[in-house]
């Protein structure tokens, strides 16, 4: 029975086999025997089940806000006012395990399904939301202080994602760890624009640096090795995309305040930025870390689109502007292409 590839997959194990064989490591007999043993599938199914599930979940939502705008719904929901806020949060809470218990059977049982079996423990993970969220309402005392649901979300996540062993869940619990950073740090200020002198970008972007910091000391330990890798791309992200907010807005926490100002003026923030992005792309480079070898190069390329932008919409012709644009864009390209047959 021949082996069922995508087109990707199929013309990585060719130039895989190409290679072997150009190293004399399979003979020529045993190349063209590894390549009929393999066929291109004729459509992606795999792919059209991920976007079918994705789709259904879409159009669940949205049968659930077509009903929600019945009159006869609105109704019930009216006579249902009263309900105390924690019966809302048990019962949301007993769904979300209804719903957590039958995506791990699911994963036992019929571990191909990849995609329904997420869309189980999606549901899931918004009814732990629903259930935490009305937990804070019952025992809300005024304070304001709703950052603290975001940490508890942190812990549920965290034991849920690491119990279960699912990625998805502990990307939540990454998520909630910043939600509960950016707003812990609100409401130690009262919500002023600034704490520590720092504005929400800048925050971040040391929220980022600790993030990354625990990933290195945390590396090699068992408990969390199925989740480093995802963390350290969480950790990447939060970094680099508020480096890239401060490549444009610089440390103003008013819109206000940043219109009066010339963007030129706040260079030495893009600077810092490109300056960030190359040592990731330079220390990828040295120790063989893909990751941080591809968001360096990817943020190197867009924090300079981002200044060219800046700094020459408004004061080149637009023709010039994107012949510009698509002669750099063509360069890209040609020393991508360059690279990856140097690979091949």
């Amino acid at each position: 029975m021949k082996l069922n590839l995508d087109k990707q997959e199929s013309e990585f194990l060719n130039r895989v086999i190409t290679h072997w064989e150009k190293e004399n490591l399979l003979s020529g007999e045993q190349a063209q025997t590894l390549r009929n043993s393999a066929e291109v599938k004729g459509f992606d199914w795999m792919r059209l089940a991920k976007y079918s599930f994705w789709v259904a979940l879409l159009c669940g939502a949205i049968a659930v806000g077509s009903l929600i705008i019945s009159d006869r719904l609105i109704n019930w929901i009216k006579s249902l006012y009263y309900t105390p806020d924690i019966v809302i949060s048990v019962g949301a809470g007993l769904l979300a395990a209804g719903a957590f218990y039958l995506g791990r059977y699911r994963q036992k049982r019929y571990p191909e399904r990849v995609f329904s079996n997420e869309a189980t423990t999606f549901i899931g993970i918004l009814f732990t939301a629903c259930c935490i969220a009305y937990f804070g309402k019952a025992f809300d005392n005024g304070s304001g202080h709703y950052s603290l649901l975001f940490l508890l979300s942190v812990f549920v996540y965290g034991f849920l994602g690491w119990k279960l062993n699912s990625r998805l869940i502990w990307l939540f619990a990454l998520v909630s760890l910043g939600s509960w950073f950016g707003t812990e740090t609100g409401y130690q200020t009262k919500w002023s624009y600034y704490f520590l002198g720092m504005n929400y970008p800048l925050r971040f972007v040391l929220f980022g640096m600790v993030l990354l910091a625990g990933c290195y000391i945390l590396k090699g330990r068992k408990w969390i090795a199925p989740f480093w890798e995802l963390t350290y791309v969480v950790g990447l992200l939060y970094l680099f995309i508020s480096l890239w907010l401060m490549s444009i807005f610089g440390n103003y926490g008013q819109l206000e305040d940043w219109l009066q100002v010339k963007q030129i003026s706040l260079y030495y923030w893009g600077v810092i930025a490109m300056a960030l992005a190359a040592g990731f792309t330079f220390y990828g480079l040295k120790t063989k870390d893909a990751i941080a070898r591809e968001f360096g190069i990817t943020f190197v390329l867009i924090f300079i689109y981002t200044k060219y932008f800046e700094y020459l919409w408004n004061h080149i012709p637009y023709t010039l502007f994107f012949a510009i644009l698509a002669a750099s864009f063509w360069l890209i390209g040609r020393r991508a292409e360059r690279i990856w047959n140097l690979n091949t």
